[in-house]
């Protein structure tokens, strides 16, 4: 069986506030509001769990997850070079349409978003599709299920919708009917364990790791 798993999506970054791609490999800072989004999760989390809690923190390796990640463990009175840095937690590859603003790609190109479901609606050029984002982060997963104690993960918004897919369940999308978890708020901490997920904070950010009225 999995340890319990405490997930967490990261803060909103300039990128979401300008309603640009940001993808795996874009590093971008948190907004003024994303810092008091990771802060806000910090003391949540701190309330539940206590100083120093005995527990494993994780975060993908993106610049905006390990800000967040930072600020929460100061919170928890955790080590931040005691963070396991996991590339498998990483935002889903948006390939050529990294850096770009998504008003600049629709225009070009049409709709790139299910508007009812908040998720991509076509591969990007280049990227990943949702398969294997699962695949990864079921590999990622497996590994988990030999770990004891509390786990605490900073990820991304899709990503985290992917995972939580696997580990909860979601609704099918896409011709490979995908599980994907419903959409949560940036800055937003799941607890899952034993196959039940329930909110620990809900964060303020906006939901959709794209801003749709950008689109």
């Amino acid at each position: 069986p999995l340890p319990p798993l405490l997930l967490a999506r990261h803060a909103e970054t300039v990128y979401n506030a300008g309603g640009r791609m940001q993808g795996a490999s874009r590093h971008t800072p948190l907004t003024h509001a994303g810092i008091a989004q990771a802060h806000a999760m910090g003391k949540a989390l701190r309330a539940a769990l206590g100083e120093r809690p005995a527990l494993t923190l994780w975060a993908s390796p993106a610049g905006r997850t390990l800000q967040t990640a930072a600020i929460i463990a100061e919170h928890l009175g955790l080590d931040f070079f005691a963070i396991r840095e996991e590339p498998r937690l990483l935002e889903i590859d948006v390939g050529g349409w990294e850096g770009r603003a998504y008003a600049d790609i629709v225009a070009e190109s049409g709709s790139i978003v299910d508007l009812e479901r908040r998720l991509f609606s076509r591969r990007p050029p280049g990227g990943e599709w949702y398969p294997e984002v699962a695949a990864r982060l079921g590999d990622w997963v497996a590994d988990l299920a030999t770990a004891s104690g509390l786990q605490l993960a900073i990820s991304h918004g899709i990503t985290a919708r992917v995972l939580r897919g696997l580990l909860v369940g979601g609704t099918p999308y896409g011709p490979e009917a995908t599980p994907i978890a419903d959409d949560v708020p940036q800055g937003t901490v799941m607890r899952i364990e034993a196959g039940h997920e329930a909110p620990v904070h809900v964060g303020t950010g906006s939901t959709g790791e794209h801003r749709l009225k950008s689109v």
